[in-house]
């Protein structure tokens, strides 16, 4: 059976099943389920719509909503069709971060269709995951739900700077380097692309250069997004090869091997690459390895050392999110997700980790910057951390948290 096979017979029946929490074995049970038992939380909750998280499933549910505009490499499949990417996603957040979720795929494209549906759906759900949703739009439509009075975030946006980040942080480490000083060279500005430009720059990132399929995001160009002017530079750098002469970072979120020899020898000392393209990146890892020793390199492949694996995030953040009752996501809640991942990089790993990855050999270094997704640790951690700067930030619906008794029950 080849994987074309084997991922279609996996895939018979769909991924995910509703299943009752509670007995209904007898008329009794179903007179508490349902009718007339039911309606007392009715009036309860028509009391104060708060009691909502008590009474339901609202507290620990999150609605993964897509127009299937942009799915995985596929593009602009429609909605019907991104369906098995969303029922993955909602395995995800119950596999890693016991958090239920709904797979909602809608036939509603406009930033405004998609705004009002959202908006909609608020009561049902204590949290909305935008997923696989285009660019432009997308920008305008996760801005214009952050008043929504749950946590909203596109993942595709936030889940890879989070992820890359938490690898950065340690990278700056290994290698000395601080922020303020390095260029950054981004290939592909597309949501996760402006995204992981925005949370390095407020790490304090001075110098980056977003490139497209066009070139060099620069000034005198007047075909650009908003999104992208906030990143356009005054540059004689037009080609990606003359950008990455003596940048210190690459994050490629763009095409299959579009670096060449030269272009990584011209990369600074210490060169850190995130090639992202998946399933096949912008440039191997063993490609760098023959170039130099001195890289650090990341993929999106699960074979490779550093994989930047958005499901090291999302289920965490909105676990910690959840469990706060977070009315929205900030910058703060996602920098704390990625020094978390940065800082359980730096402790032992389990042997069951390793088992995990069948591998005998694992420690904080140039082949390990970032935790594993099976490492039993970052739901504890990162779930924590977000919590913690959500009370800090002052957006919660709690009155108490006692954060080292919530890490000890996540643990």
């Amino acid at each position: 059976m080849n994987l074309k096979e084997e991922a279609l017979k996996y895939h018979l029946g769909g991924k995910v099943s509703i299943t009752p929490l509670k007995p209904m074995d007898t008329s009794h049970d179903l007179s508490l389920a349902y009718s007339p038992g039911v309606a007392e939380p009715c009036l309860e909750i028509a009391k104060d719509k708060e009691l909502a998280y008590l009474y339901t499933n609202k507290a620990n549910l999150v609605a993964i909503v897509s127009d299937g505009s942009a799915v995985l490499g596929l593009g602009n499949i429609g909605a019907q069709a991104s369906k098995p990417v969303m029922e993955g996603k909602a395995c995800l957040f119950k596999k890693f971060a016991n958090v239920n979720a709904y797979d909602i795929e809608i036939n509603a494209h406009s930033v405004d269709e998609i705004v009002t549906f959202c908006k909609a759906l608020a009561p049902t759900v204590g949290g909305i995951n935008l997923e696989d949703i285009a660019a432009p739009k997308c920008f305008e439509i996760e801005a214009a739900l952050q008043d929504l009075g749950i946590p909203v975030m596109h993942d595709d946006q936030h889940g890879t700077a989070i992820i890359s980040t938490a690898g950065l942080m340690n990278a700056m480490e290994i290698s000395g380097k601080k922020f303020k000083d390095i260029k950054v060279v981004v290939s592909g500005a597309g949501a996760a692309g402006i995204a992981s430009a925005k949370m390095y720059r407020n790490l304090g990132v001075e110098h980056i250069v977003l490139v497209d399929s066009k070139g060099v995001v620069s000034k005198d160009r007047n075909d650009l997004t908003p999104q992208k002017l906030e990143f356009a530079v005054d540059s004689k750098e037009k080609t990606l090869k003359e950008a990455l002469k003596g940048a210190d970072v690459f994050l490629g979120l763009s095409a299959p091997k579009i670096l060449d020899d030269e272009m990584i020898l011209s990369m600074a000392k210490d060169p850190v690459i995130f090639a992202l393209a998946n399933p096949i990146p912008e440039v191997m890892p063993e490609d760098v390895a023959r170039l130099r020793k001195d890289a650090i390199v990341g993929t999106g492949r699960s074979d490779y050392p550093n994989q930047i694996n958005n499901v090291l995030g999302f289920p965490f953040i909105f676990r910690g999110a959840l469990d706060v009752r977070a009315t929205k996501i900030t910058e703060n809640m996602k920098i704390a997700a990625a020094r978390a991942l940065a800082d359980l990089a730096k402790l032992p790993v389990s042997d069951a980790v390793k088992k995990a990855y069948e591998i005998d050999f694992l420690e904080f270094g140039r082949d390990y910057v970032i935790p594993k997704p099976f490492d039993e640790r970052v739901r504890a951690a990162v779930s924590t951390a977000v919590a913690a700067a959500a009370v800090k930030d002052g957006v919660t619906l709690i009155k108490e948290f006692d954060e080292k008794a919530y890490f000890e029950s996540l643990k």
